[in-house]
């Protein structure tokens, strides 16, 4: 639980940038595993990817 008392003081913005950057490590290594590419670079550039569009969501 404490793990998730860090995210109270967050804003809307960043909570939707760090869900965002989960869910988007998490299908960049899907993605990798499925086609046989590196699961760290799928993760890395998944992660990115869904951290700014989390980011810049409403």
């Amino acid at each position: 639980m404490t793990l998730l008392a860090g995210c109270d003081h967050l804003s809307h913005q960043q909570q939707r940038a760090l869900s965002g950057g989960a869910i988007g490590a998490a299908g960049g290594v899907a993605v990798s595993a499925i086609t046989g590419g590196s699961l760290l670079t799928g993760g890395l550039i998944g992660g990115a990817g869904g951290a700014a569009i989390g980011a810049l969501t409403k």
